[in-house]
């Protein structure tokens, strides 16, 4: 589908090119992340370089590189793991980071932004010139004069924009006159219905969150500023911006934001409770263990309890816990479901009907738009994907929801490659689909991120949604007066006078004709979803029963044989832990004793060598006394020896002389 420009967003693929130069990459296929990591941080520099090589190039289909460079290799592994991502999907989703990571980049983008000419007329008219591009004419844009002399946003020339109280017609989606300063065009907002005026709070604007809080007067199709004041207390705290939350009345008089994606996240669901007396933010204190941070979730009221199922969590990731808030003691419980869950996934519908079994239908995960639909008995907490009936409507993601008696009327929505239009209902009794209308052209209601909310307009229920995103963000107000009306309201408010017999006579002839064809079936999938009784039944379910009963008994033999033998297997294993335990005890005994051993040996031979020291001490000692006892004996020797010389000199002498033998004999002699 081809979409036009407007001042307040491009469409795909444009603005996908526009945020791309606007984050560095030069439009090659070898697009470097120097000049994006500089503004962006690595993880989130490398997931942008994956995407845009993905819509730009395809899947991955360059071998690993060998190089050593980690930069390398961890582009070729971030564009590698996306696989065969469609081309449209990794664009969208390159857009989407661009702007969680710089929300303001749209509005310094204006290099990148061409505007459509324009021309004045005089009769006040504003109209845009088609918009040539790539040789294609877009569709051609005007703009319609409010009651109040101002302009509205930007609408297709097919949208109906005569005043509300003149369309006296079911099932077609009508333009009301607004009056009064609109809010900014958004999406992902929340919105909810008090005292008949619709509330929108936050919402995301050029990937920017918002924070205002902005009521429409059902009565007199009039907008206004809800003005937040703040005081000195402390559960009294200013509301910081966000989107992908959900918005739920409560109390009568107050609204109940809950979750939502916000600059800063914290690590568990935030519950923010606005007054609309004191016109105060506050802080709702819960108990129990909350789920975690998250966006894009369903917050189903059942009873007085809130079911929050699925989403995405800060990091990304799909989420498809369930979780519920008793609303009356304020305590989160987590719950475990039987069966087979929903996938993981985010921007789904939900409903809850016969105040007992929870509807999910659609959503999107990173690459995939879903279109099937899951039931949740909140008795059992069981899982089922029950057969539908009639023509199941197209995968989609970021549509809306709201129930009218047991009919449930989703429209918008996105699939990766346009807004949806079709307007579809669901009957929760018989599960059977119907188109109830289609809107032609790029309109809001073709459009991912819109709220719908169910109200009372001159005693009859009407269907109001606001704002969106198909290519350019809306903020515009449609209405549509269903024909499948809420049984309990049909009973209390007459048919309107506004509304022509022969138009009341069309509608219930086709309500009555579509009711004949499907009763018999639609009381049958009546008596399975709400438990009424009838006798053929009674039997059916006492035969059903009985069979499981068996297949229970027989399961129950067998569980306790397995557990028979696993407790054998454990009284062994408990015999074979005491014996190991009194063979350690044996070992650590006689560990004990070689230890004391080893320690007495260790004194012993510490003992014998310090006697080894000393007696080598004494054997030096003694070896010194040998020497000095020689050289005494050496001495002793030569003393004795030069006596004996000299007292042999003086003895031969004084005898000779007495002999008178001459000194020559002596010395012969």
């Amino acid at each position: 589908m081809a979409m036009a420009r407007v001042s307040s967003g491009l469409a795909y693929p444009e603005r996908f090119y526009a945020a791309a130069a606007y984050a560095g990459f030069d439009g090659s296929t070898d697009s470097s992340t120097k000049d994006v990591s500089s503004k962006f941080s690595n993880d989130a520099a490398l997931l942008l370089y994956a995407l845009y090589q993905q819509a730009t190039v395809g899947p991955c289909k360059i071998p690993k590189p060998r190089s050593w460079s980690p930069v390398e290799q961890s582009k070729w592994t971030s564009w590698n793991g996306l696989g065969n991502m469609a081309s449209t999907e990794a664009m969208r989703l390159f857009v989407k980071i661009l702007e969680e990571e710089d929300p303001g980049w749209y509005s310094r983008a204006s290099n990148f932004v061409s505007e459509p000419a324009v021309r004045c007329e005089k009769n006040n008219e504003t109209k845009a010139e088609p918009v040539t591009e790539n040789g294609n004419v877009l569709p051609e844009i005007k703009t319609i004069r409010a009651e109040n002399g101002n302009l509205s946003e930007p609408q297709d020339k097919d949208v109906v924009s005569e005043g509300f109280g003149a369309v006296g017609v079911y099932d077609q989606w009508v333009g009301p006159p607004i009056s009064g300063p609109r809010p900014r065009a958004r999406y992902e907002h929340g919105a909810a219905v008090i005292d008949d005026k619709m509330y929108i709070f936050g919402g995301n604007h050029n990937g920017r969150y918002l924070s205002d809080l902005q009521a429409l007067d059902l009565r007199s199709w009039t907008w206004s500023k809800v003005e937040v004041r703040t005081s000195g207390e402390a559960s009294q705290v200013p509301v910081a911006p966000f989107a992908g939350h959900s918005l739920i009345p409560w109390e009568g008089n107050k609204l109940i934001s809950i979750g939502g994606h916000t600059k800063d996240p914290s690590e568990t669901m935030q519950v923010k409770v606005f007054d609309l007396q004191t016109h105060t933010w506050s802080n709702l204190k819960t108990y129990g263990k909350p789920p975690l941070s998250r966006g894009g979730h369903s917050v189903t009221p059942a009873g007085t309890s809130l079911v929050i199922f699925g989403g995405q969590d800060a990091n990304r990731s799909l989420l498809n816990d369930l979780h519920i808030l008793d609303l009356e003691t304020m305590t989160w419980d987590e719950m475990d479901t039987l069966g087979v869950p929903p996938s993981p996934r985010s921007d789904h519908a939900s409903a809850v009907h016969a105040e007992r079994y929870l509807l999910i239908y659609g959503g999107g995960s990173h690459a995939t738009c879903f279109n099937d639909l899951h039931v949740l008995d909140l008795q059992t907490m069981e899982w089922s994907t029950p057969t539908q009936q009639g023509e199941i409507p197209s995968p989609r993601a970021g549509h809306a929801g709201v129930t009218v008696g047991e009919n449930w009327f989703i429209t918008g929505g996105g699939n990766n490659k346009s807004g949806v239009s079709e307007t579809v209902v669901l009957n929760m009794s018989t599960l059977g689909w119907s188109t109830v209308t289609t809107v032609q052209g790029r309109v809001p209601l073709a459009s991912e991120g819109l709220s719908l909310v169910l109200c009372s307009y001159n005693g009859e229920d009407i269907l109001v949604s606001f704002g969106g995103y198909n290519g350019r963000y809306s903020n515009e107000v449609n209405v549509l007066k269903p024909s499948h009306r809420s049984t309990l309201q049909s009973m209390e408010t007459p048919v309107p006078d506004s509304v022509s017999a022969g138009q009341n006579a069309t509608n219930a002839t086709r309500d009555l004709e579509s009711d004949n064809a499907t009763v018999q079936e639609g009381k049958i999938r009546e008596i399975m979803m709400d438990n009424i009784e009838s006798e053929p039944m009674v039997n059916k379910v006492e035969e059903t029963s009985e069979r499981l009963l068996a297949a229970l008994k027989v399961e129950k033999e067998e569980l306790e044989s397995s557990f028979s033998k696993e407790k054998l297997q454990t009284l062994q294993l408990k015999q074979d832990l005491t014996d190991a335990e009194a063979r350690n005890t044996d070992l650590y005994k006689e560990l004990q004793s070689v230890r004391g051993q080893l320690a007495s040996e260790q004194s012993r031979c510490f003992k014998l060598e310090v006697d080894v020291a000393e007696l080598r001490q004494k054997l030096q000692t003694l070896e010194s006394l040998k020497k000095e006892l020689e050289l005494l004996q050496r001495q002793k020797a030569a003393s004795e020896q030069a006596l004996n010389e000299e007292r042999r000199q003086s003895s031969g002498g004084v005898w000779g002389w007495i002999a008178g033998t001459p000194p020559n004999q002596q010395d012969d002699a």
